[in-house]
This record gives structure tokens, sequence and C-alpha cells, in this order.
């Protein structure tokens, strides 16, 4: 009797160990993880705007959170574009980062305009390569 139970126990040890196992095989046709790491390498250099730069003033906060709001709000958008980055300094503003295709790129920065108006936004954003 214990042997059988002993026996049980173990079976079904292995064949919980084993399909753990199996989810963690790469299969052929998946997708491999989106690195941006490329993209960032940008923003290593000097003159580069980056997010740190952003000042804390109120005005330059609201501007960003007020664009961040706008880009939330429009589901429309890929989940790339609901990602970018958003710089303002002194009430200039700055996009940056992978976008899936020219319309998001092009609604991003109508967004951003219409918070921060004409010629205070500096479109840096760039189409993702499809994988």
């Amino acid at each position: 009797m214990k042997f059988g139970r002993t026996l049980s126990v173990l079976g079904i040890t292995l064949f919980f160990g084993a399909s753990l196992l199996a989810g963690h095989i790469p299969q052929s046709g998946q997708q491999p993880a989106p690195d941006n790491t490329k993209m960032n390498q940008g923003d290593a250099n000097k003159d580069a705007t980056t997010a740190d730069q952003q000042k804390m003033n109120p005005a330059d906060r609201n501007t960003t959170k007020q664009i961040r709001k706008s880009i939330m709000q429009d589901k429309s958008l890929s989940t790339y574009a609901h990602n970018i980055k958003i710089i303002t300094q002194d009430g200039k503003v700055t996009l940056k980062g992978p976008v899936r295709s020219d319309d998001d790129k092009a609604n991003l920065e109508a967004k951003a305009v219409a918070v921060a108006g004409a010629g205070n936004v500096s479109n840096q954003l760039e189409i993702a390569p499809k994988q």
C-alpha cells in the first residue's frame, strides 16, 4: 500500500516537473523580446535631450502631463506610441522613442502641438522596424 502511494506521488511530481520544463522551451515562430537598447544609445551623446534634463517647474511638468494624458486616452495608438518619451524644457517639447507607423508619429506630434503650441515641438520619433 505504501509503495503504491509513493509511486503515485513520484509519478505526479515527475509529470508536474516535466510540464514546467516544457513551458520554458522556446518554440519556433515566437517573437523575440522587445529591445530598445539600440534606440537608447543615442541618448548617450553629450548634446542629446534626455528625460533627466526636464526641469521640475510646474509649467513644464503640466505640459508633459497634458500631452501624456492625451496620448493615453487615444486607444487607436500602438503600444509603442503610448510609451514614447516626452521631455519638456522651458516650454519646448521633445518627443523621442520608437513608434509603429507614420500615422502614430504624426498623431503624437499633433497632440504635443495642441498642448505646447506650434514651433514648440521637436519630433525625434523613429519608425520601429517590423520584427
